[in-house]
């Protein structure tokens, strides 16, 4: 079991995240993919790691825009488990030549 981070850890963090905002119990970014297909691929890409790590996050696919929401139900908050697969998220955009948005 992981525990939920403090409101202090959680803004730290943030810190290291550009385009993630904290929306209550939720951390949130958006990135925009140069064309539909990587989008898609960005998904496929995070749905392995999530996989792996066994914490899945809510994923919206809107065209070019695929905007990620990461909690952790089962602790009723934000965990390091969020923090990390946030940093792989955003590292996995990178790489696809996506941007964060909105």
């Amino acid at each position: 079991m992981t525990r939920l981070l403090t409101d202090e850890e959680i803004e730290r963090q943030l810190g290291d995240l550009p385009g993630w905002t904290r929306d209550g119990d939720t951390i949130r970014a958006s990135y925009e993919a140069p064309e539909f297909l990587t989008g898609i691929s960005l998904v496929q890409e995070v749905g392995a790691a999530a996989e792996a790590m066994d914490h899945h996050p809510d994923i919206d696919i809107r065209w070019r825009t695929v905007s990620f929401a990461l909690s952790t139900h089962s602790e009723g908050g934000l965990t390091q488990l969020d923090v990390e697969l946030a940093h792989q998220i955003s590292q996995e955009a990178a790489r696809k030549g996506a941007t964060a948005s909105g």
